[in-house]
């Protein structure tokens, strides 16, 4: 068995434009919800992306009929789905497969699903989730590691839901759960992140009726069925803003295309803080540092429309070569800070205290062989290389593919000198 790993060498400056892709987040709940849905649907111009490609293994074993074009149109037709089990293997590799519990249980009224992994980034439970299916009158057990829920009256029962704490994957798990329940479901300190707000819009093309996604307070009042429908989805709100600030940290220039200025808008004005000139246009965004050094900036993350905790290890790579002293506090995750012993090696001038991460600006890194503990972790390393003088090394890469389409080619076109080699594993 080969390992794949990840050559970066520096320094590189970012230099160009490149067209950002379709925002994972928003397809694998949009994917998950199809399960409701008795008739085919296309969702457009998705991403060739390893956690993409789980969620359609998952959907495929389920019974869901999945058609992938050669334009990256999927048509979804869970007509004859008939597993209401999401097994572990792919629940434990992504943990977003646990979006297909409240799908299910409000079609069928049972599901029967692994208990979630994913990225090693913290404390991930799903109580609130199932709290909530409970209001709605599911009973849930545990058994053999899975969760089973089930609604003993048949059908969901529209409830009054408030979340003891803004969660994306439980506001949109109950907002599913909610579509073809009975009557009116409330969902109270609901996420208000771009990408609920996507999976409501798909609902709604498809028949549901939702109101008020992108606010803390979602209506949906339960309808009988969903039918045919069609989809693009929202741009990865994460990769543009990860390029945003690999270029910010190298001191060059970037134009990103085919995005919404207005969702980014927090991330750009930490950007101009640091020192970046940003122009907007209806769906562009030009960054340009005119080769300055970027200044330290302090920031504490938040649920949207606050700093995105997405954002908090490339921010940390910004900050460690920026002039001037910084803080990030992180405020979602209790344990997406491993980045930061990797950084250590690069002789960047970093510790952690707690939930925060301290800073102090050097103008340069040194090349290290450094390992990918998490999806945005793989990034902030590959923004390291760019920054160190050498090679740097980045071994279990695999994490960076579950969240960003074509990296490489993307990251050549913009001047950056790396590439990926298979490795084989020593056997002993």
């Amino acid at each position: 068995m080969d390992k794949e790993v990840l050559y970066v060498k520096g320094p590189s400056k970012i230099a160009g434009e490149v067209e950002i892709s379709k925002a994972k987040n928003a397809i694998l709940p949009i994917l998950a919800s199809t399960v409701m849905v008795k008739n085919p649907v296309v969702i457009n111009q998705v991403p060739a992306l390893l956690d993409v490609t789980s969620m359609l293994t998952l959907l495929g074993q389920m019974g869901v009929d999945v058609t992938v074009s050669q334009d990256m149109s999927i048509e979804l037709d869970a007509t004859k789905l008939f597993r209401l089990k999401a097994p572990t293997d792919l629940v434990q590799e992504m943990r977003a497969s646990c979006l297909v519990l409240g799908p299910m249980l409000s079609r069928f009224g049972y599901a029967e699903v692994a208990m979630p992994g994913g990225c090693a980034i913290g404390t991930r439970p799903i109580d609130m989730h199932l709290d909530g299916f409970r209001k709605m009158g599911a009973t849930i057990k545990y058994r053999n590691g899975y969760v089973v829920a089930r609604c003993r009256a048949g059908r969901l029962k529209g409830a009054d839901i408030k979340l003891q704490q803004v969660t994306v994957t439980g506001t949109e798990n109950l907002m599913m759960a909610a579509v073809l329940a009975e009557g009116r479901t409330t969902i109270m300190n609901a996420a208000k992140e771009p990408e609920v707000i996507d999976l409501a819009l798909f609902l709604n093309t498809v028949g549901a009726n939702i109101h008020g996604a992108g606010t803390d307070t979602i209506i949906v009042d339960g309808v009988e069925q969903l039918s045919s429908g069609s989809h693009h989805v929202l741009f990865d709100r994460i990769e543009a803003g990860t390029y945003l600030i690999a270029a910010a940290a190298t001191r060059g220039s970037i134009k990103i295309k085919h995005v919404v200025p207005s969702v980014l808008r927090v991330l750009l004005e930490k950007l101009e803080e640091a020192g970046a000139n940003i122009c907007t246009g209806p769906d562009w965004v030009l960054l340009d540092m005119q080769n300055q050094r970027p200044k330290a900036v302090s920031v504490e993350t938040m649920p949207y429309p606050g700093f995105s905790t997405d954002f908090q290890a490339q921010w940390s790579i910004l900050n460690a070569v920026a002039d001037g002293e910084a803080t990030i506090a992180e405020q979602i995750f209790d344990n997406r800070f491993m980045h930061v012993k990797e950084l250590k090696k690069m002789a960047a001038n970093i510790k952690l205290d707690g939930n925060t991460i301290m800073t102090k600006g050097r103008s340069h890194l040194t090349a290290a062989e450094v390992y990918a503990t998490d999806l945005r972790a793989s990034a902030c390393l590959i923004i390291a290389g760019m920054l160190a003088h050498g090679t740097t090394i980045i071994r279990d890469i695999r994490h960076v593919d579950r969240g960003y389409e074509l990296i490489e080619e993307k990251m050549v076109r913009l001047g950056v000198d790396l590439y990926r080699k298979q490795e084989p594993v020593e056997s002993f």
